[in-house]
Parts: C-alpha cells; structure tokens; sequence
C-alpha cells in the first residue's frame, strides 16, 4: 500500500504542478493581452491592409478600385528609375548607419569613461537635440548649407572655393542631417554595451602586454557588437522610412521611397500604387536588417560580459 499511496501523491503533485503552470500561464497571457493588442491595431493591420491595397486597381473617382492586379509591383520593379530610387534609399539609410557607428563610438566610449557628474551633463548634451523639433533641425542645416549660408560664404571668406559648393539639396545634406537627427540613438545604444564591460579583462589583457589598439580591437569592439547591432537596427530602420529631413534636405532632386509614397497617395490619389511603395519599403529594410543580424550572429562575437 506504501508504494501506491507514494505514486497517488507524487500524481496528485504533479497535477499541482502542472495547474499551477497554466494557472501562471493565462496570467501571463492576460497581462500581455493589452500590448498585443494595440500591436495588432496599431500595426499588423494597418500592415495587411497596405499589403491587400497593393494588389487593387486604382480607381479615379474613389482612389482603390474593386479587381485585383500585380501591376503596381511589376511597374515598380520594372522602371529603372524606381528602382534607383530604391537604391538611393538604401543607400542613404547605409551610409547614415554607417557614420553614426564611426561618430557616435568615441563620443560613447569617452561618456562611459568619465565621472558620473560630467557623465549627466555629457549624456544631456548627447539627448538635446532630440528636445527640438526635427523641422527646425533641419531648417537650421539647410541655413547652414544653402549657396548663401554660413558655410559657403566662410569658405568664400577665406579664398578656398571661387564659387559657392552645391551642399543643399543632395544626398550628402541628406545624410548629414539624418546623422544629426539620429545621433543620440546610436550613442545609448553603444554605451549599454560598453557600460557592462568589465573593467577587470581591460585590466588583464593590459596586464598581459596587449597594447591600447590591440585590447580595443581584441577585447572592447567585439564586446560592443550587441550594441552597436542594436543602435544600427534603430538608426537604419528609422534612416529608410525616414520622410521630413529628405524632404528638406534633399527636395525634389533627391527623392526616396516615403517621398515616392507620400506623392503617389496625397498628391496623385493613387492609393494602390503607393500601399506598393510603402509595403516594398518595409519589405526591403526588413530583409536589410535580417540579413545584418544574420551577419553578425556568424561573426560568433558579441557577447557582452555581465
């Protein structure tokens, strides 16, 4: 009887166990419930309708018609310069990335190294831009670099230039300003890396006669990589569907994907057209970015110490 009433009880206990865990299970999913939620309204089903609306025909008097087409995608992949525009998105989106990380590195590295009162004021300065308006921001950079702004008229001044440079309205403003606008996300991103290094293997790899470049190289960048991974998938993300600082900063001359979405439903009414555009956006910097992260996981770097 012993050994039957061990098993009844060790049944009962995992029966005990097993309700408790869905019991904790459902608490789980109903706390989740409102964020998912707002995630399905607010996103996944503005989404699929983008996606449906791309294959409509477009409609004069109502802007969606009712029959289902591929021409909007075929027309896109198939116009060279749709397709430059494309690339030009990506492009500028790359190259932000790109200089954020090479800029925003040394500022992240030099906060986390200071005491922690200049670290306040150095990380307020690093987050003030984000007080402002991006417009203004912007408005301020084409004052900057417009023929007659302040930095054609001191190269002027100086004798460097017979003629005023052509800086607004390109793809070089437009990468300056996105930089500029994007700045502060890379910078917190690499400093959570950088702020869980610990500071005893700088102390051993210097003990073991590793020189500055070859401890940052050997020990602090691959340390780094998660953050510097998730600065880079922010700034990207937000650099690709970004859509004021290149309206700005690049105007018509230098048109990416937003603008290319933006004219086609607000100003052509071509709604289906532009549901194409915008979902082959998200498309592209989804790729981009899984593509990256796929990268980066082969690399076998990246672990932050705890």
């Amino acid at each position: 009887m012993q050994p039957e009433t061990a098993y009844q009880e060790q049944e009962l206990l995992f029966k005990q166990k097993k309700k408790n865990l869905s019991k904790k299970r459902m608490d789980y999913l109903l706390l989740l419930l409102p964020t998912l939620g707002i995630f399905i309204f607010f996103f996944l089903l503005p989404l699929f309708f983008l996606f449906i609306t791309g294959f409509k025909t477009f409609d004069a008097s109502s802007g969606v018609g009712n029959d289902w087409t591929l021409e909007n995608y075929t027309k896109f992949l198939s116009d060279t310069f749709y397709l430059g525009v494309l690339w030009r998105t990506v492009k500028i989106a790359l190259l932000t990335t790109l200089v954020a990380i090479v800029i925003s590195f040394p500022v992240a590295y030099q906060i986390t190294k200071a005491n922690r009162r200049i670290k306040n004021y150095l990380t307020l300065i690093v987050l003030s831009p984000l007080l402002i308006s991006m417009v203004i921001r912007c408005y301020g950079w084409v004052i900057l670099l417009s023929n007659n702004g302040v930095v054609n008229n001191a190269l002027l001044k100086f004798g460097w230039i017979d003629k005023p440079l052509t800086l607004l309205y390109t793809e070089f403003s437009v990468v300056i300003g996105m930089v500029h606008v994007l700045f502060p996300y890379m910078v917190l991103s690499i400093m959570g890396s950088l702020e869980r290094i610990d500071p005893s293997v700088i102390r051993a790899s210097q003990n073991l006669g590793a020189s500055p470049i070859r401890t940052f190289f050997s020990i602090v960048l691959p340390l780094t990589l998660p953050g510097i991974f998730a600065g880079s998938v922010m700034v990207f993300s937000l650099g690709i569907s970004s859509f004021v600082t290149p309206a700005i900063l690049g105007g018509p001359q230098v048109k990416v994907m937003s603008f290319l979405t933006y004219e086609q439903v607000a100003v052509m009414l071509n709604w289906p057209y532009g549901s194409a555009i915008g979902f082959l956006l998200i498309f592209i910097a989804t790729i981009t970015i899984i593509i990256y992260s796929k990268l980066l996981t082969t690399s076998k770097k990246g672990v932050a110490i705890q």
